[in-house]
């Protein structure tokens, strides 16, 4: 499954980068799609080197001493160690809606952050299934996984925008002004960032279904995740998550969960149904 998992993440950046190029093509000059890159990706490279900072002071997160809830550290440890893993430092989050993520660039500056509502709310086996979920996002460095994504989103987007204020670089440098050349040019500049949101949210949803398979792997038992999924749907769905939407993807489950049909495939996590179906399988030996 995570093979499966992994060889789909790839082809969705492939198609990025695709995707990338073809409104390089559209908007021609190369100066101005350089600033772009330069921009977008200086941009999103100081987000990766203080990505676990700007994630935990945006979720108004507090690292634990060793002293404070030493059953949450010694959990935390002792999965750490039977992934492989560096302990991560622990922190909480003031947050009364039950949740959890996991932010660091690489498993050496890595943190897992659960909300005071798991705290008060879950039993000990099922937060050991969460904690075992965001060291799977640890182990698997799916924090840089998104980093490129949205470099590559980002660039997109950026010529998009290009295209719009200076008319397409390709069909002015051809002398190619007919109706086609400039309905091209408009959809371009409309679909072309909307595919890469769509593209983005579908590999941050592949990346949560291979978190689900290594963490149900880790902590013994897939069913824990899955009645941790199963009573986080429940708890989100009573109480709204006070922090900023931006990071929305990074908990394990979407604190604003988009519903199914054509406005699901904007959403970064996938049902939660789907990932206690695939983990009540995994559990079975299937």
């Amino acid at each position: 499954m995570r093979f499966v998992n992994n060889v789909k993440t790839a082809m969705l950046l492939g198609s990025l980068m695709g995707l990338c190029m073809a409104v390089g093509y559209f908007v021609g000059g190369q100066q101005g799609l350089m600033m772009g890159l330069l921009f977008g990706g200086l941009g999103n490279i100081i987000a990766y080197w203080f990505s676990d900072r700007i994630a935990l002071m945006a979720m108004g997160a507090r690292e634990l001493a060793p002293h404070e809830l030493p059953w949450l550290h010694d959990m935390v440890e002792r999965l750490a160690a039977r992934a492989g893993l560096p302990k991560p430092r622990v922190c909480v989050c003031p947050q009364a809606a039950p949740n959890a993520f996991a932010t660091g660039r690489n498993p050496q500056n890595s943190a897992v952050a659960v909300t005071e509502g798991m705290l008060r709310t879950f039993p000990a086996d099922e937060i050991e299934g969460v904690i075992a979920h965001e060291l799977a996002h640890v182990k698997h460095r799916d924090v840089l996984i998104s980093t490129i994504a949205a470099v590559l989103a980002g660039m997109i987007s950026y010529a998009g925008y290009m295209l719009m204020f200076f008319g397409g670089g390709h069909s002015r440098n051809n002398e190619n002004h007919s109706p086609l050349a400039a309905i091209g040019a408009i959809a371009m500049v409309i679909l072309a960032p909307l595919a890469a949101l769509l593209i983005q949210a579908a590999i941050s949803r592949q990346r949560e279904y291979a978190a689900d398979s290594y963490g149900g792997e880790l902590c013994g038992n897939p069913l824990k995740l899955a009645a941790a999924l199963a009573r986080l749907q429940r708890g989100n769905e009573r109480i709204p998550t006070d922090t900023n939407p931006a990071f929305h993807n990074m908990y394990i489950v979407e604190p604003l969960a988009l519903g199914g049909g054509l406005s699901g495939l904007f959403a970064t996590h996938p049902p939660v149904e789907k990932r206690i179906a695939a983990l009540r399988a995994q559990a079975m030996g299937a």
